[in-house]
């Protein structure tokens, strides 16, 4: 028997889908409980993923990380059981202007717009032919930025093209079933006007938060009291003539499209649970899903749009990969993460030391790799010569105001390394270069050293200057350790401190060894000697 390509394949895909049935990476976990749900549902040719926006505002990062989440569940769910998927990425841009975004132009303007959908509101930017679908077209391209693959859905559209009408149908017939289950969570006044429906008005177009008064399944209409003049109206509840409210929108939503996964964040944990009674009232069983965690502050307080103590992907992308970002987003989903400038090169190492182990693993180990499910299996090898972590000290050290001062200390310690060589660690140098400018610089703050440090400083200038031109990191680490174990630290730990705290300006650092080995050996003598005469102080001063 020849042994084809196909073959080979086939046998690779069933080797996958074995080792994914124990593999304890959480997007498997996810996708296993996935798989158990779909065994006891009819059998679909497609499972269907989705993950929501609210056009009201620009995305954000908790949009970004919903989407990557969702995309490595997905990707994990597609080995598992080698069944096609699909994943929806809906905007809710039917929803009504509630109230003008402090941070878009054309105030005085938006505020006539009140309560119209954001599809009906002009767009203050004047780029799209409405506020919503600035939005979505901001959407649109912040995902295609990051290569995830989706299918775009505006719920105007949905709405008004009658792909909800089935179930909107259903909704109205199931309405006194929604009521009981909405009532008890809302306070006396709010049950009161309560209604699963928001009728549009036929005069304004505005979505009319009015008391419903009666309902006619038999003609697909209800019956609202007009807040304007106090008349009883009647009007279709399909093809865009009414809205749902938030809970059982979501709930139609999934029924309508056929919805078999959807994640969301810990604040939404109630919406979850009534829209899953609304779908099991309308006869569905609600998808499957994460309930992930919110992300903190620097000070571990919750990250608020109001507050501004958030950090937002641009922010990121400044100053780490979007790789970085994604590892970020893998890690630990139902724990709550502090959200920071300070996680960003640390998590940047984290993604190449993840990197460079994947090449060499076994498959069951490959599939507990954070870079497998960031790259959907199949990420692209690069080496980085030096540590993120490395490349940013060393542009602190030398002040670098562009890439190019931190390329000339690299090309002397690697001749054969060049931008054209070796672009991921231009892209890399680049990052660092924008940390150091924007966030270093400001904080760095060196101090003189003290009577008995002066001696031991002294001691490892002399030493570094006696070693070869080109001696290795780890040669130089060496020579640093002895020199510290020399001088008596009862703790080394407190030896590199001082080293961090004189040379660098910093409370923590580098492998010195490594950064000696990049910066070089004469500029790092020199270096020394500007700490022992305190032009370091003296210029961190001057700077400030």
């Amino acid at each position: 028997m020849v042994i084809t390509e196909s073959m080979m394949m086939n046998d690779v895909i069933a080797q996958l889908q074995d080792i994914a049935q124990d593999a304890k990476a959480w997007p498997f976990a996810e996708a296993r409980a996935l798989a158990a749900r779909m065994e006891k549902s009819d059998a679909k040719d497609t499972v269907l993923f989705e993950t929501g926006y609210g056009p009201s505002g620009l995305p954000h990062i908790g949009t970004f990380g919903e989407v990557i989440r969702t995309t490595m569940v997905r990707h994990a769910y597609e080995t598992l059981t080698g069944q096609a998927t699909n994943l929806v990425c809906f905007s809710d841009d039917m929803d009504g202007f509630r109230k003008v975004p402090s941070n878009i132009p054309n105030q005085k303007m938006m505020a006539n717009y009140i309560d119209m959908p954001l599809t009906k509101v002009p767009d203050p930017f004047g780029t799209a032919p409405s506020y919503g679908m600035h939005n979505n077209l901001r959407l649109q391209a912040f995902l295609d930025g990051f290569g995830f693959a989706y299918e775009f859905k505006s719920s105007t559209e949905c709405y008004t093209n009658g792909d909800f009408d089935t179930t909107l149908i259903r909704v109205l017939e199931h309405y006194d079933a929604i009521m009981a289950i909405m009532l008890p969570t809302l306070g006396l006044e709010r049950q009161a006007t309560y209604s699963p429906f928001f009728p549009i008005c036929p005069d304004t177009g505005r979505v009319l938060q009015a008391k419903v008064v009666g309902q006619n399944p038999a003609d697909g209409t209800i019956s609202y009291i007009d807040p304007a003049t106090g008349d009883i109206r009647d009007i279709e509840v399909t093809g865009g003539k009414c809205k749902l409210q938030w809970k059982c929108d979501w709930a139609m939503r999934w029924v309508a499209l056929g919805v078999d996964y959807e994640m969301s964040g810990k604040d939404l944990i109630d919406s979850v649970t009534q829209s899953s009674k609304i779908a099991r009232a309308l006869g569905t069983t609600p998808p499957a899903g994460l309930s992930y965690e919110l992300f903190l502050d620097a000070n571990g307080e919750k990250i608020s749009k109001s507050k501004g103590n958030g950090l937002s992907v641009e922010d990121w992308l400044r100053y780490g990969s979007p790789e970085s970002l994604a590892l970020f987003m893998y890690g630990q989903p139902k724990r709550a993460k502090r959200l920071h400038f300070d996680v960003i090169p640390k998590t940047v190492d984290e993604y190449y030391q993840h990197l460079g182990k994947i090449s060499t693993q076994e498959v069951a180990a490959r599939l507990e790799n954070p870079v497998w499910h960031i790259h959907s299996g199949a990420p692209a090898l690069s080496v980085l010569p030096v540590s993120f972590t490395l490349l940013l000290n060393l542009a602190a050290v030398c002040h670098a105001e562009a890439p190019d001062i931190v390329w000339g200390y690299v090309t002397d310690y690697a001749p054969d390394v060049s931008p054209a060589s070796h672009p991921e660690l231009d892209r890399m140098i680049g990052y660092a270069v924008n940390y150091y400018q924007d966030l270093v610089r400001p904080q760095k703050i060196y101090r003189l050293p003290n009577e008995t440090e002066q001696s031991h400083l002294q001691a490892l200038k002399h030493a570094l200057a006696d070693l070869p031109d080109h001696a290795s990191g780890e040669d130089i680490q060496s020579v640093v350790y002895a020199v510290g174990k020399a001088a008596e630290y009862e703790n080394l730990r407190d030896w590199f401190k001082c080293l961090y705290e004189v040379l660098l300006g910093q409370t923590e650092g580098p492998r010195m060894g490594s950064f000696f080995a990049l910066y070089g050996r004469d500029k790092s003598v020199q270096l020394i000697d500007d700490a022992l005469a305190g032009r370091l102080s003296a210029s961190a001063s001057a700077a400030s």
